[in-house]
């Protein structure tokens, strides 16, 4: 199971439970008509056999949103992961430009006035 998709081990347990739901309420309405079959009025008879059909179609619904919840959510589950996978991943920045961003020049106002001074010197040294 560790390869497995994880939307299909979604749709697996909602059919699962889905099973487990539809026994119980089989039970259930077996239950109801074994006491309908038991009752003495005729009231008493149309009331469990109610109740006995009553049972079924709620836990039919009850099924049913089940597994439509769980189309939706293994659906959404593999379309997100369709989408990471088609996802580019972010550059890095280049390495160069990095580095010379973080290199401050030495000496700060110093070195600056060393480098006004330096063609100064040199044009009355040639004079």
């Amino acid at each position: 199971m560790a390869d497995a998709d994880l939307d299909a081990v979604i749709r697996q347990l909602a059919k699962q439970q889905n099973k487990a739901i539809l026994a119980a309420a089989k039970k259930r309405k077996d239950r109801f008509n074994g006491l309908a079959t038991k009752a003495k009025d005729k009231d008493a008879k149309e009331r469990f056999k109610m109740l006995a059909r009553e049972s079924v179609e709620q836990a039919n619904a009850a099924a049913r949103r089940l597994l439509i919840s769980a189309d939706n959510v293994a659906d959404s589950y593999a379309r997100a992961m369709r989408q990471a996978a088609a996802a580019e991943l972010p550059k890095p920045p280049p390495e160069k430009k990095a580095e010379a961003a973080t290199a401050k020049p030495a000496g700060g106002k110093a070195a600056k006035k060393a480098a006004k001074a330096a063609p100064k010197k040199a044009a009355k040294s040639k004079a």
